[in-house]
């Protein structure tokens, strides 16, 4: 069995008390989160391009005499993860989720595989919405409007409908 000095003792204990002082004195880690629906509402994401819409409800509920029906989120650039989010800023981590918006069905529910429409209303940006997160798996393709500004409304595909997790311009 070895032995260890009296010495060696003290100063593992004194470091062991110095080390618990320090800790309780150190301010906590903040924590906030926040529900958006609209990228553009994240502090650390530039929006320039893109105008993606996805809804949801199908496209026959989503939009009925010319008006909205089916809550919305808005994509104004790449989105790796539907579900949202994060970055410290200081010592405060900022969270930022994806819910739909704007009132009507589904307001409030978190995007993240809950989308069944889409709407690319974007003058020169095509889009893809992917299955996985990280822009993986099945996905499918939105072309830009059309010549006259009209944004048409198309139904996700059966493996992407409520199975949406992330979107790319293409």
């Amino acid at each position: 069995m070895k032995l260890i000095s009296l010495r060696a003792k003290t100063a593992a204990g004194a470091f062991a008390v110095t080390a618990a002082a320090l800790l309780a004195t150190a301010p906590p880690a903040q924590a906030a989160t926040f529900n958006v629906s609209d990228n553009c509402d994240v502090p650390w994401i530039t929006c320039s391009e893109g105008d993606l819409w996805l809804f949801y409800n199908s496209k026959d509920i989503a939009i009925q005499g010319g008006y909205y029906k089916s809550a919305f989120t808005t994509f104004y650039s790449n989105v790796s993860d539907h579900w949202g989010t994060s970055q410290y800023q200081g010592s405060t981590l900022s969270t930022y989720r994806y819910v739909f918006g704007n009132g009507g069905n589904g307001n409030g529910q978190y995007m993240k595989n809950n989308a069944a429409s889409v709407q690319n209303c974007a003058e020169a940006d095509n889009y893809r919405v992917y299955y996985s997160s990280g822009y993986g798996g099945t996905s499918q393709y939105f072309a830009k409007n059309g010549p006259y500004g009209d944004c048409n409304i198309t139904d996700l595909i059966s493996a992407l409908k409520n199975n949406n997790a992330s979107s790319h311009i293409a």
